[in-house]
């Protein structure tokens, strides 16, 4: 948000009668909620951009809070493949060694929930 972003609301927050409208008792309420949006919805076209999900709260907190439980269920989801792609080159091993590393391997991801 640059300064003429932020002049742009501030002539639009005192429209007195559009804050009344909203519910809005003083320009200063009105005029930090434009900004707030304003925020929100540059946060939202990140995520959107990113191909995130959005729509999971109206503040910036709740915003934040649903998109690092996206982020680490992402990283979850990925470290599941990996670990499975893993072991799927062990299976022959277990031929040629009589070790099961692909068991080892698959037995990880149980032991990080202990």
């Amino acid at each position: 948000m640059n300064s003429e972003d932020i002049n742009k609301m501030w002539l639009q927050s005192q429209d007195d009668a559009e804050g009344m409208r909203l519910g809005f008792t003083t320009q200063q309420h009105y005029f930090a909620a434009l900004v707030a949006a304003a925020e929100r919805n540059k946060l939202a076209s990140w995520m959107i951009r990113f191909g995130l999900a959005t729509g999971h709260g109206d503040t910036m907190d709740q915003l934040c809070d649903a998109l690092g439980t996206e982020i680490a269920d992402s990283i979850d989801f990925a470290v599941d493949v990996e670990r499975e792609q893993c072991a799927r080159l062990c299976d022959d091993m277990v031929l040629y060694t009589g070790f099961d590393c692909a068991k080892a391997i698959r037995s990880r991801s149980q032991d990080e929930t202990e």
